[in-house]
């Protein structure tokens, strides 16, 4: 481990730019790898689209004329277990639109038809352990940003943002349509997506397109553009023809009205009010959305999952709620947040991969505890003008305890560049948690090649942001950059370096560390054996160094993954090693009236990780860690068991224990979790979360009762109710409680 360490402390000890300026010559030389062409099966398919003016009728079944005038695609591939090999399954796809809508209608045979997983019936839910089928559009053919919609055997749909050509928004909606039936020989699927939900160029007559086929019980991807296992905007084909498209007016007036009842415990007191908002969507052009709010409400928004936190740093919880998913991938910036996924996934934590984010859209509408805050008023310009992509925000936030009511704006702007690279700027102006002025800038460049040889793929990152905080004064910037060579088979690896000084403030982003050089390494290799079982087998080593910028480590991470097996059945087992160091400046307390005294710790601990495939009525996980922690020991132990025996129901618990030892003290940390789905149909559920913590001894329940008759209109009955045992006797106590009925409905002219 000396001469690793040392290996990775000469790359380390370097300044900053320095770093930047070899990753970006790195990018530039890259380009004339791309000269030597590509895999079999990755050059770009071109299909040309059938308009007709009869729309199929979207019932799963594809039993319309219209459906014979469709140029079949049937040639189709393994992308997983074996890229390119010929699928065991067949799949016919096929294409028409109208002047409103794309229609895509895909007939997927199987010969073991009883054996189709389709175990997810609530809407809203991820089904990545069902059959399903999807399509990833490409509206604007630049290979950077675009849509994938998915649908199961249960008509369930799933639709996701892609944002810098990799990264997927699972929490994005649109409105459209999807069906699905059963048939002896395998499944149909039909899907209606409008092109009011679509940004695209109206001149433009092709759109990159590609297919996705997923079978559980074989743990087999079939896909029509594939490269490295990979299939997203920038890795697909293409359909050729389209034209006359319509939006209508392109707009869509979404109002809404909220009844909230609420009570508070000890003393009572309770309160109630009905709440109108209105939210208006205006497209200007096909690519390009303008977005009003008035009297924005959240209240139906799904509570956040606890978190354990052992750390002196904060928590990242992810994006929620409509209004600020709805082209978010434009106010991306730098790819901060997002790393390949190496194995069973990074080992690097969220918020240190988050920290340095320019705009975070969680420091609008909420206060400091979690809670709603009212946004009076806001508008939002996002989308697409030519090579440009751009995006701005402005809300009003309404006054919270000594807080003004603040004036927020955002402004992103992006330009595509080279054959699939962006070069942008961001600027932000507001704090919405103090009456301090705030402002910042920054320039990113977002660089990607997936045409290098033998498929390979490369990207690339670099970014600097400078923020101005009313009475600090210099020691105000960001900087960073990361490489990465990203492959699902073979070796793979990225290496990163980003530095936040002391004074540097986004107010209306997420740093949860300042005044230090964060240093990343992955390295990892993949094989896939061809023996019967085996799926895939990974070793590697994750490296993570936060240096002090006034001297010294901070913390330092390295992580040996010796061996992490998944099987054909999708089971996977994992052991790691992890070596700590961590630098305490200042004492902190870790639990209540447990401190961790100033200095440096060194401390190893390992584990492992064992994970059912989910495909099955009971599936489960287990996690094992032991060791040292700081100057005392650590035992952590997370257990989860899912249960599904109809599609109409689903159970699933959870156990989170920790059990630390110190001189210092001894504590334990639990947090447990059950959630019951009660599915009625694909249109009504019910979805009850109870989660406790013995941090806050509180036990909170939320239940929500769902009604979506169709994409953009739906009902809501939501209780949230909370329970403390404040004196630690084991008697718990209600705090407070709320009860709230809400309708949306979405009008598009």
């Amino acid at each position: 481990m000396g001469n690793f360490d040392r290996l990775f402390s000469a790359y380390c000890s370097g300044s900053t730019w320095k770093q930047i300026a070899l990753l970006g010559l790195i990018c530039a030389a890259s380009k004339a790898a791309a000269q030597d062409g590509f895999l079999q099966g990755a050059d770009r398919k071109t299909v040309r689209i059938t308009r007709t003016d009869t729309a199929p009728v979207i019932d799963g079944r594809l039993d319309e004329a219209v459906w014979s005038t469709a140029e079949p695609i049937d040639d189709l591939h393994q992308v997983n277990p074996v890229e390119y090999n010929q699928p065991t399954v067949a799949t016919n796809i096929y294409l028409l639109y109208t002047s409103d809508a794309l229609y895509v209608g895909a007939r997927l045979l199987d010969a073991e038809a009883e054996d189709v997983s389709a175990r997810v019936l609530r809407q809203g839910e991820r089904f990545i352990s069902d059959d399903f089928f999807g399509v990833i559009l490409d509206p604007f053919n630049d290979r950077r940003n675009g849509y994938q919609f998915r649908v199961n055997a249960n008509s369930v749909r799933e639709e996701q943002l892609f944002q810098n050509s990799t990264q997927q928004n699972r929490n994005w909606e649109g409105i459209w349509r999807a069906a699905a039936s059963r048939t002896d020989d395998g499944w149909i699927a039909e899907m209606e997506i409008p092109f009011k939900t679509l940004s695209f160029d109206p001149n433009g007559d092709t759109w990159g397109i590609n297919f996705n086929r997923w079978v559980p019980r074989k743990n087999e991807w079939i896909g029509w553009v594939s490269r490295n296992r990979s299939m997203n905007p920038s890795i697909a084909g293409a359909i050729t023809g389209l034209e006359g498209m319509e939006q209508g007016v392109g707009l869509d007036v979404v109002p809404s009205i909220s009844v909230r009842g609420q009570r508070t415990y000890g003393p009572t007191s309770e309160d109630s009010d009905t709440e109108p908002s209105l939210d208006v969507f205006y497209k200007l052009t096909p690519g390009l959305n303008a977005s009003l709010t008035f009297n924005t409400d959240f209240s139906a928004t799904e509570v956040d999952d606890r978190q354990v936190n052992l750390s002196r740093f904060n928590l990242f919880f992810p994006e929620k709620r409509e209004f600020f998913l709805r082209d978010a991938d434009i106010f991306e910036f730098g790819r901060l947040g997002s790393i390949s996924n190496f194995g069973s996934g990074p080992t690097f934590s969220q918020p240190s991969l988050e920290n340095g984010r320019p705009f975070f859209s969680r420091t609008l509408g909420l206060g400091d505890d979690g809670l709603p805050v009212n946004l009076n008023y806001g508008g939002k310009l996002s989308g697409r003008v030519g090579r440009w992509n751009v995006g701005t925000l402005a809300i009003q936030q309404d006054e919270i305890g000594d807080v003004e009511a603040t004036d927020i704006f955002v402004g992103r702007v992006a330009a595509n560049v080279l054959e699939q690279s962006t070069l942008g700027l961001i600027a932000t102006s507001g704090d919405p948690r103090s009456n301090l002025d705030n402002e910042l800038v920054g320039v990113d460049f977002r660089y990607l090649n997936t045409r290098l040889a033998s498929g390979r793929v490369l990207q690339g990152d670099a970014w600097v942001q400078q923020s101005r905080t009313e009475g600090l004064d210099g020691d105000d910037g960001a900087y960073g950059a990361r490489l990465q060579l990203p492959a699902a088979t073979g070796f793979r690896g990225s290496v990163g370096v980003k530095e936040i000084e002391e004074n540097f403030n986004p107010a209306l982003g997420f740093v949860n560390r300042v005044g230090i050089r964060d240093n990343t390494l992955e390295l990892g290799y993949t094989h896939r054996p061809q023996s019967v079982g085996l799926q895939e087998l990974f070793t590697g080593v994750d490296v993570q160094k936060i240096d002090l910028l006034t001297g010294g480590t901070q913390t330092e991470v390295i992580t040996f993954r010796p061996l992490e097996i998944e099987t054909r059945a999708r089971d996977s087992y994992d052991i790691a090693y992890l070596a700590n160091k961590e630098f305490v400046s200042e004492a902190f307390e870790i639990s209540d009236g447990i401190f961790i005294a100033p200095g440096l710790y060194s401390f190893d601990n390992y584990g492992f990780d064992i994970e059912t495939a989910q495909y099955r009525s009971l599936s489960g996980s287990f996690t094992f860690r032991t060791g040292e922690f700081y100057d005392g020991d650590l035992l952590r132990m997370r257990g989860a068991l899912t249960w599904a025996p109809i599609r109409n129901f689903r159970a699933a618990i959870s156990y989170d224990f920790n059990d630390i030892d110190l001189p210092a003290g001894d504590f334990i940390v639990r947090l447990a979790t059950l959630r019951t789905d009660i599915v009625f149909s694909s249109t009504l559920s019910w979805v009850n979360l109870l989660q406790y913590d013995n941090v806050s001894e509180t036990v909170g329940l939320n239940s929500r009762l769902h009604w979506i008759p169709e994409a953009g209109r739906e009902a809501f009955i939501v209780l949230n109710h909370s329970m403390q045992d404040a004196d630690r006797n084991d008697s718990f106590h209600s705090t407070n409680a709320d009860l709230t009925l809400k309708f949306t409905y979405t009008f598009r002219f």
